[in-house]
């Protein structure tokens, strides 16, 4: 292995979730009556918190729940959905456990922690992970670099040492302002989109290959 560290984003990276963030969004929205979207456009927000995007909701609607309650309903449709589905990119989970072990491992997710043990539980990869943090946890979310500088921290490992596996352009931005180097996945974005990620691939074989594993996942 030639890396300090593996830090791995979760939605749309771990789990094929983005489109199950999206619906529990749209439901919880139409359930305030505003089944066109409220003005909001969810690709604007992938790779962000879940608090950035309700702020935004807040700010132009101003709605007569609070903003604590409107992420309680997404999060418990999301669980749902998440229970319901157990949509688990297997290439990925099989990288991780392959690194499991030869490499310290993180998980920096602009997920809220419910939801993070939700997909660790249902991977089985909780042990994997010697990190984990959540965009609430820290002050700043992705494009800003806290939540990998927060990780490699935890890890031990110094930033340049890290390998980070995202899927969205806020990740990749966050990943380089933290000076880590950044592979990106092709489940969100186009290969042509993430071309600002170090390497593109389009299956977990090639990060395997590329982290330095000696044998395919």
């Amino acid at each position: 292995m030639h890396t300090g560290a593996v830090i791995f984003d979760m939605d749309g990276v771990l789990v094929d979730s983005e489109p199950l963030h999206e619906r529990a969004f749209r439901e919880t929205l139409a359930e305030l009556g505003y089944a066109d979207g409220a003005g909001l456009n969810f690709r604007d927000y992938v790779g962000r918190s879940d608090h950035e995007l309700w702020q935004d909701f807040v700010r132009l609607h101003r709605p007569s729940i609070s903003l604590e309650e409107l992420l309680a309903r997404k999060r418990t449709r999301v669980l749902r959905l998440l229970e319901q589905r157990r949509p688990w990119f297997p290439g990925a989970v099989r990288l991780v456990r392959a690194l499991c072990g030869r490499v310290p491992l993180g998980l920096a997710s602009g997920s809220e922690r419910p939801v993070i043990e939700a997909v660790l539980e249902g991977t089985g990869l909780r042990t994997c992970f010697r990190a984990v943090v959540s965009g609430v946890e820290v002050p700043r979310g992705k494009p800003a670099p806290d939540i990998f500088l927060r990780t490699a921290a935890l890890l031990e490992v110094p930033p340049r040492a890290c390998w980070v596996i995202e899927d969205s352009l806020p990740g990749i931005a966050a990943a380089r302002a933290a000076g880590m180097r950044v592979v990106a996945v092709p489940h969100t974005h186009s290969a042509d989109d993430l071309r600002d990620a170090d390497h593109v691939m389009e299956d977990f074989d090639g990060i395997a290959r590329l982290l330095g594993l000696p044998e395919p996942i």
